[in-house]
């Protein structure tokens, strides 16, 4: 078995499902999440001033700070538990006498990352409640005619800090922090759905076949292939013809590969494209005295964009047949024209430049993309 086909075989493959589940738990880290939420914490908060108690005998005002969100334990299903400390310093007034304290609240946040059309990872936050806040009073020792308003005074901040916090997190820059265009990232370009307030959720299975559909895009093969154009083609020299006595010396060099997509088939579950590999060749058949053609070579192939472990794209390719191969001549001269030589040298150049471009395509890293790479190059 040839190297190429041996490396092929070897290769881990993802279905296009298990991809997008990898690439979403990759790309969102505990880093990444706290991140998303971090420009909340530094913000001043306010509430009040209110009358609480009988007949709103007591008034009330708290101000504060939030602290920076901190990422407590990573959950099943890309989700991750968030803590969010708040800082009040709280005071009441009951008739004409003051009391000042302190408190410690902390937010509990349940993050996920879900998978929205067409291809966006968005850090979902669910409408904080008072359930998830929990309030506690920093104070020595507080008076027995003041014990009655605490509990009060406990439901009323762990409401209103849950609603000024989601207030906070709706806020259009908050937002936008959330939510990941992975087109436009790829893409380098300025995304226009960061900005959207509702998303079509799709699973990791749409997510990873709209990654290989918007994002290995037949412009982005055509880039990888192009590489190929220039590559030298050497052939020869070569014994042909009748009791092999020509000399056969081929030189020349691929030209611009052609790719274009083909269907999607459900049943293969892959994207895949053609493409044509032309070569111009220069050949000289040395019968008595040397004899020029031109020759036409088109190679027709089969690109494949797959998904492989642990997080890559590559342009899978099955090596070259030399009988689809297609090559027609062009004689230099009249001389050459009537060479009956030239009939038998089309197969072996056919051959030949099967063999070069196998070994052009052997070596996967001109078709891989390193996906895990690009995610952590992005900030």
């Amino acid at each position: 078995m040839e190297q190429a086909e041996m490396q092929r075989n070897a290769q881990a493959w993802l279905d296009y499902a298990e991809f997008g589940e990898r690439f979403v738990e990759y790309a969102v880290t505990e880093r990444r999440i706290e991140a998303a939420v971090a420009m909340i914490g530094g913000r001043g908060i306010k509430i009040g001033p209110f009358n609480i108690g009988p007949a709103g005998l007591a008034g009330f005002v708290a101000e504060g700070k939030v602290g920076q969100p901190r990422v407590l334990r990573r959950g099943p299903h890309v989700t991750f538990e968030v803590t969010v400390p708040v800082s009040l310093s709280l005071q009441v007034l009951l008739g004409g006498r003051k009391l000042r304290f302190a408190a410690v609240v902390e937010i509990d946040m349940t993050l996920h990352a879900r998978t929205a059309d067409p291809v966006l990872v968005v850090i979902d936050i669910p409408p904080l409640t008072g359930r998830d806040v929990s309030f506690v009073l920093c104070a020595q020792a507080i008076d027995a005619a003041w014990e009655w308003i605490l509990d009060p005074i406990a439901g009323l901040v762990q409401r209103e800090v849950a609603t000024r916090i989601n207030a906070m997190l709706v806020d259009p820059q908050a937002r936008r922090a959330r939510v990941f265009d992975i087109e436009a990232i790829v893409g380098g370009e300025r995304s226009t759905r960061r900005d959207a307030t509702r998303f079509d959720w799709i699973g990791y299975r749409d997510f990873g076949r709209r990654f290989f559909e918007r994002v290995v895009t037949e412009n982005r093969v055509r880039e990888v292939v192009e590489r190929l154009a220039g590559r030298p083609i050497e052939v020869g020299p070569l014994r042909a013809g009748p009791r092999r006595s020509a000399t056969v010396t081929v030189l020349g060099a691929v030209r611009v590969p052609q790719v274009s997509g083909r269907p999607w088939d459900p049943e293969l579950g892959l994207h895949q494209f053609d493409l044509i590999l032309p070569v111009g060749l220069d050949i000289t058949v040395e019968v008595l005295k040397a004899n020029r053609y031109r020759a036409d070579v088109e190679v027709p192939l089969v690109l494949t964009a797959r998904a492989a472990a642990p997080l890559s794209v590559v342009i899978d390719v099955s090596p070259p047949v030399a009988a689809d191969i297609r090559v027609s001549f062009r004689a230099e001269g009249m001389r050459a024209a009537t060479l009956g030589a030239l009939a038998g040298i089309r197969r072996q150049v056919a051959g030949q430049v099967a063999a070069v471009i196998r070994r052009e395509l052997a070596d996967p890293a001109m078709r891989t993309i390193d996906v895990a790479a690009r995610i952590d190059s992005v900030a």
